[in-house]
């Protein structure tokens, strides 16, 4: 990984100050109406784009309105529905046993803590972060490819992991970390782009440190 200038801390105040001015407001962009549709699409989302889980989703969800419903389908319906979304046999393993899980566990609702949320399958610290941030504004941070491509890019973190970046993040922005994620997502997706960003839009070019992409 080439070596990239660090932002000082002067810089990471302004940083932090212009994502939360500029993305306040913002939430994913997955479609879910409760919390056990956001957990589902989050997981569903992983190596996946939002815009294909949202097409997926809504037949999903009318054939399992609840965990209890889910945790009675067959392995075989869960993987026609999400058959188009990518490692859809790992996933829907997944979700059954999640279902599962939701149901025998914690009375069919979705628990709203990491520690809980991570019981259950196919729910990693990156996505129970997710979906605290989403769904109660949690002072939480979590790294997608977006997200580190973003902090490295910046000079906000040099670190070769999600989690490692994710930490530090915490480390340096302290508060409005629920906003901040939300930013650095959907900044990433749009104008810090992977190939080609488009810096002339970027209204932080005089921050950044390289235009180079970087392999979480």
């Amino acid at each position: 990984m080439k070596k990239v200038k660090k932002a000082t801390k002067k810089e990471i105040e302004e940083i932090h100050k212009r994502f939360v001015e500029r993305y306040s407001d913002a939430v994913t962009e997955l479609n879910y109406n409760n919390a056990y549709e956001l957990v589902i699409a989050v997981a569903l989302s992983a190596q996946c784009t939002d815009k294909r889980v949202n097409v997926i989703t809504p037949a999903l969800f009318e054939a399992y309105p609840d965990a209890e419903a889910l945790a009675n389908a067959d392995i075989e319906d869960i993987k026609a529905l999400i058959n188009s979304c990518s490692f859809f046999n790992n996933k829907a393993k997944n979700l059954l046993a999640m279902a599962k899980t939701v149901v025998e566990d914690f009375d069919g609702e979705i628990p709203m803590n990491e520690k809980d949320l991570q019981r259950l399958a196919g729910v990693g610290q990156k996505t129970a972060n997710v979906v605290m941030i989403e769904y109660t504004g949690a002072n939480l941070m979590a790294v997608d490819t977006h997200v580190f491509r973003v902090s490295h890019r910046l000079g906000l973190s040099d670190d070769k992991t999600a989690l490692a970046t994710e930490a530090t993040l915490v480390k340096k922005f302290k508060n409005d970390l629920h906003a901040l994620h939300q930013g650095m997502v959907l900044f990433g997706r749009y104008i810090c782009k992977a190939k080609n960003p488009k810096c002339d839009e970027c209204f932080l070019t005089d921050m950044c440190k390289t235009t180079e992409s970087f392999k979480v």
